[in-house]
């Protein structure tokens, strides 16, 4: 999918985004800052990189927003498949450095597909890492003063990066105009709701004037987006497991979203297999269905009522 044009007015127009390119992307692929390089830096600075089937797109994007500049780094935000998803590619295409957070260093050396959570969820092409960067570092890029700053909740190893001069954050899944990513350590037992709340509060004390999210247009009214984040948690902590039906329902979208339509029997197999899926169906589908295939359907009716998916013929469709 192509990265969206900016609309006339848009907060992507902002001044305090000048030398920035923010790619937009489908809820496939994450969207991609480019942070162009000024008088002392080695090159361009990339923030995330999409989902692998996109992988080509991003290079042709990344290419064109270049122009003739080199492109020296890539941030990961975190290590979810359609963030990182472009890594390779953009290491072969530029000879990129790419640095992480710590957290999951020694699964990217490793290559452990289990630990970095892709053998479910899609990412398939090894990279390689030149460094990592932690919470509270620090780095120039485009000119500006950038810091990593902490942001588990959604996955606990993963940053914001925040330019404090020009009130630039880029917040990853953090903090969306409406909401924010699924919480994931909390649909396998561990917590994570304490620290989508902590995060909430640590953006408010920031002094922000755009956020760039990982998902979705940038935008300005930040106390807005915050009372609607808030807003979700509350209902999620309330009733946990309707954010457990809510994560399913996102993780079969997004694994329709790179197919693009599978016969709904492997789409159920599929679910069936996934170690993810089997423990939320564990932890929150027991009583309601007989097996994580069956629990599965009943969802991907739900996402076919709505709208998001379409069943002809026996397969199933991303709208």
């Amino acid at each position: 999918m192509a990265a969206a044009a900016t609309p006339a007015g848009s907060a992507a127009a902002h001044p305090a985004l000048a030398g920035l390119a923010v790619l937009e992307r489908g809820w496939l692929s994450s969207n991609n800052v480019l942070v162009h390089a000024q008088r002392g830096d080695d090159g361009a600075c990339l923030i995330d990189t999409g989902h692998v089937v996109e992988a080509d797109r991003t290079v042709a994007l990344v290419r064109a927003a270049l122009g003739a500049q080199p492109l020296a780094r890539v941030l990961n935000t975190h290590l979810h498949s359609d963030h990182c998803g472009g890594n390779a590619a953009l290491q072969q295409a530029f000879g990129a450095a790419v640095l992480i957070p710590p957290g999951q260093a020694d699964a990217v050396r490793a290559w452990d597909l289990s630990r970095l959570g892709h053998d479910d969820f899609g990412q398939r092409e090894r990279f390689t890492i030149a460094a990592t960067i932690g919470p509270g570092e620090r780095f120039r890029a485009g000119g500006r003063h950038w810091e990593a700053l902490p942001a588990p909740g959604h996955d606990p190893h993963s940053l914001m990066f925040f330019d404090a001069a020009a009130g630039v954050l880029l917040s990853a899944d953090a903090l969306w105009a409406n909401g924010f990513g699924v919480v994931f350590p909390e649909l396998v037992g561990e917590p994570g709701f304490g620290d989508v709340a902590a995060v909430l509060d640590a953006i408010e004390a920031l002094p922000v004037r755009v956020v760039v999210p990982g998902h979705g247009a940038p935008f300005t009214d930040v106390g807005a987006a915050l009372q609607r984040a808030r807003s979700r948690l509350a209902a999620y902590r309330a009733d946990p497991a309707r954010h457990a039906r809510h994560a399913l329902k996102v993780l079969l979208k997004y694994h329709l979203m790179e197919l693009r339509a599978q016969p709904l029997a492997d789409l159920l197999q599929w679910a069936a297999d996934a170690s993810l899926v089997q423990r939320i169906w564990q932890r929150f589908g027991r009583g309601d269905s007989e097996s994580p295939a069956a629990w599965s359907e009943a969802f991907v009716a739900e996402l076919c009522a709505g709208g998001a998916l379409a069943l002809r013929d026996g397969v199933v469709h991303d709208l």
